[in-house]
């Protein structure tokens, strides 16, 4: 059986107010097919109502979509996955939209990389449903724009209740992403002493706009290498952390 005739099988159990289970009977496991334990294994992590695309994702990744634009159905998404398929689809087609010739062989960019040595997550004593809080870190990782972030927030504030302060470090971190990624900032590593700022090969920062910074506050901001901004600062609390960085990209922004 395929993945959706799984999935139909066990939805066709117990209606209305009239409970029922579905026992999917199989073959001991070193007998299956590396795809029919896939299968299973999508089943089981399905649990809740609403989530036919998480089961079309699931069977793509099992089956394979083949060419995009051929009739035929195996090929390049099965091996890499159907999100880094699409990731490399998108970053393609946005090149051919600019006039440039993808470069295919680059490593895929995951946006800048932060780490502020604080907590960033979701608490189980929060929300202890781990399949949750996988889909949920998964939408947040995948906002395109404050305003989404926004929503996501107001949804679990809905669902869950206020939200604790790890999961404000996690929102207000990738909103931080979201910014400096725009800027082509490649990593920002910042502790309770100050940190430094690695830059890609071509950021989109006016370097004058740095050569200011050093000049006007020469005991915070030292240039280390061709590609690395070093700060030296208090940073203990975290309020503080956020401002900081928050101010800055106000300031290379511009």
């Amino acid at each position: 059986l395929g993945l959706a005739q799984l999935y139909q099988l066990r939805g066709r159990v117990g209606r209305s107010h009239h409970g029922a289970y579905a026992y999917l009977i199989t073959p001991p496991r070193k007998l299956l097919s590396a795809d029919a334990k896939k299968r299973l294994e999508a089943i089981e992590s399905i649990q809740t109502l609403g989530t036919g695309f998480t089961l079309a994702t699931h069977d793509l990744e099992i089956r394979g979509a083949g060419e995009l634009l051929g009739d035929e159905q195996s090929g390049q998404m099965m091996e890499i996955g159907y999100t880094m398929y699409t990731e490399l689809l998108e970053r393609a087609v946005e090149s051919l939209k600019s006039g440039i010739e993808p470069e295919l062989n680059k490593p895929l960019s995951q946006g800048t990389e932060i780490d502020l040595h604080i907590p960033a997550l979701i608490p189980d004593d929060y929300l202890n449903n781990i399949h949750e809080r996988l889909i949920l870190y998964k939408r947040i990782a995948s906002a395109k724009t404050k305003d989404e972030l926004k929503e996501l927030q107001v949804e679990m504030i809905d669902r869950f209740g206020l939200l604790v302060q790890p999961i404000k470090n996690l929102f207000h971190i990738t909103k931080l992403k979201l910014l400096y990624t725009q800027l082509g900032v490649k990593r920002i590593d910042l502790n309770s002493r100050g940190g430094r700022i690695i830059f890609n090969e071509k950021p989109d920062v006016d370097p004058m706009r740095i050569i200011q910074l050093m000049q006007t506050e020469s005991r915070t901001y030292k240039l280390d290498g061709n590609d690395t901004l070093r700060i030296t600062h208090d940073l203990e609390n975290i309020d503080v952390r956020f401002k900081f960085l928050d101010d800055l990209y106000l300031y290379l922004a511009k």
